[in-house]
């Protein structure tokens, strides 16, 4: 881990860090917002770059997952891992299904683990969602979970300093 920390303090720039560790599956804005916004962004940047990088791999996720799974699958080593992912994806769609559009807005604007867009472009996909619709729904539950994110993180930041 402080290999990676170094390497960001090294080599990039808070903003194009803030922006990259929001584009990463499992971590997205809620990882990069807090970190922009502890390495000193003001807010609204934090803000911006995390939602940007959390939906810049949205649209190649909903095109490419399903070839990229498929041609995994033909590889006996990683079989059991698109098993995995496929019964993950099953499980987050019956919940999504139901209540379809809004469903995906809901999923992906609570920021838990387990949640977000990356999670969401593949529920989407595997649902079969139509692009633009699933794209919509996704960017709008980005925004919400990104305003709750950015308030928890003011507060964590301020909290620190308060007691510092």
């Amino acid at each position: 881990m402080t290999a990676i920390v170094e390497f960001i303090q090294n080599n990039l720039s808070v903003e194009w860090a803030t922006l990259l560790i929001s584009m990463l599956p499992i971590v997205e804005l809620r990882g990069g917002i807090p970190f922009g916004i502890a390495m000193g962004l003001e807010w609204p940047v934090a803000f911006l770059l995390g939602v940007i990088g959390n939906m810049l791999p949205v649209p190649f996720v909903i095109w490419l997952i399903r070839p990229i799974l498929n041609l995994l699958r033909k590889c006996k080593c990683f079989a059991k891992i698109v098993a995995w992912q496929e019964r993950k994806m099953q499980k987050h769609s019956k919940k999504v299904a139901r209540y379809s559009m809004l469903g995906l807005f809901f999923f992906v604007a609570i920021p838990l683990p387990g949640t977000g867009a990356w999670t969401g472009a593949m529920v989407a996909d595997f649902l079969e969602m139509k692009m633009w619709p699933s794209l919509i729904s996704i960017a709008c539950g980005v925004l919400v979970a990104a305003v709750l994110v950015t308030i928890a993180s003011m507060g964590v930041v301020s909290g620190l300093e308060w007691l510092l």
